[in-house]
């Protein structure tokens, strides 16, 4: 996919004031702690078409405005994942400006979750 340079520019950003880590890291995080929650913050026809099976979904567009309704507690740690790992980015750093401090953007989205063959739903 081509993204645009304003896109490209704000992802660098945000990169720089988060947390990422890969699909081990995820793996084990998960593993290690139930509480551990992972969220799809796909589009919802993207979420449709498939996603991580034991994920939740909230998708970018209503972010900020649900997060804290579904997850009340900011000590709740929560990975992040997107389509390849830029837009959740954006929304871990969008968390912590909301006071949350336990947030990880998941590299390589969903194509790397598929790639590494983490099991999916629809």
């Amino acid at each position: 996919m081509h993204h645009s340079p304003g896109f490209l520019k704000l992802v660098s950003e945000a990169k720089q004031h988060v947390s990422e880590i890969s699909v081990a890291e995820a793996r084990a995080k998960l593993a290690a702690n139930p509480k551990v929650v992972l969220l799809d913050v796909r589009e919802d026809h993207e979420w449709q078409e498939g996603h991580a099976a034991e994920a939740s979904h909230l998708g970018k567009g209503i972010f900020e405005r649900d997060l804290e309704k579904r997850y009340p507690d900011p000590d709740t740690e929560i990975i992040m994942y997107c389509g390849g790992g830029f837009r959740s980015a954006m929304t871990c750093e969008a968390a912590q400006k909301m006071g949350y401090r336990q947030v990880h953007s998941l590299i390589g989205g969903y194509k790397g979750m598929v790639a590494a063959g983490w099991p999916m739903a629809k």
